[in-house]
């Protein structure tokens, strides 16, 4: 009797060892997977960034001008006409070249490359103002303003940017969130401008991720959410979980046919 009590206890023991692990475990991915951890109640940050996207070589850019003379107007516009002879059409992209330049009509070579769009808006203006119009306006739009979105998201890809500047959370928004067994504490971003590729991580589970120098996107940018240890574990076929499990089995079939005798 006493020798069953004993064994029982040793039983009990190894089960609250058990459970107080996997508790422990659970507490330890609340930590990995939760956003912000370090975030107080009422806190504020201010924003600071006024980022705007820089021109880029390969970028491509819509530009339209016009003023109050639209017939002066004509010769800066290239316009694909429409078929079948009617009338209108859609205005000429143009693509930053290797130098960084647009081959723009009348005006020549402008060079876009490192500008905003604001920049490269005035830029145009200036030149426009030099004895060609008056009071011009110009209106420009990037059209390859596009992200990707790798790893262990919801629904990676590639998409398409319709405002000027996306963040890193609407970036993973638009992918469909992290999945329980992406990583949010090294998220990687690769930047490419002319041929040379950053590469930045962020810790999302850090408010910090804010004030980061890749918290704005810019076009063509990549970011890649690696697999944590549990996706690597169990794609080479890690069998902890299933020990684990049987160990609790074997432990409470142990208790039943102990209590018996």
């Amino acid at each position: 009797m006493k020798r069953s009590i004993f064994i029982n206890h040793r039983l009990l023991l190894l089960l609250s060892l058990v459970v107080s692990f996997l508790f422990s475990s659970c507490s330890s991915l609340k930590e990995k997977v939760v956003y912000f951890q370090n975030a107080k109640n009422f806190e504020t940050t201010v924003d600071t960034e006024s980022f705007t996207p820089k021109f880029k070589v390969n970028d491509i850019v819509s530009i339209f001008v016009s003023t109050y003379d639209l017939e002066a107007a004509k010769p800066f516009n290239l316009i694909v006409e429409s078929g079948g002879g009617q009338q209108g059409g859609s205005v000429i992209d143009y693509l930053i070249d290797i130098d960084g330049n647009i081959d723009f009509p009348v005006l020549g070579k402008i060079k876009l490359l490192g500008l905003t769009l604001e920049e490269a808006k005035e830029l145009i203006k200036q030149k426009l103002s030099e004895g060609y119009l008056k009071d011009p306006i110009v209106n420009m739009r990037i059209l390859n303003f596009r992200i990707s979105v790798l790893g262990e998201v919801g629904s990676p890809g590639t998409y398409t940017v319709s405002g000027e500047r996306i963040t890193i959370m609407e970036a993973l928004g638009l992918a469909g969130d992290l999945t329980i067994k992406g990583r949010r504490d090294n998220v990687l971003i690769v930047r490419d401008f002319n041929g040379n590729k950053t590469y930045t991580r962020i810790n999302l589970t850090n408010k910090e991720v804010f004030n980061s120098p890749v918290y704005y996107l810019t076009q063509n940018d990549v970011v890649y959410v690696e697999p944590n240890n549990s996706a690597i574990s169990a794609s080479t076929g890690d069998t902890r979980t299933t020990f684990f499990l049987s160990l609790v089995s074997l432990l409470i079939s142990l208790a039943i046919l102990t209590t018996r005798f």
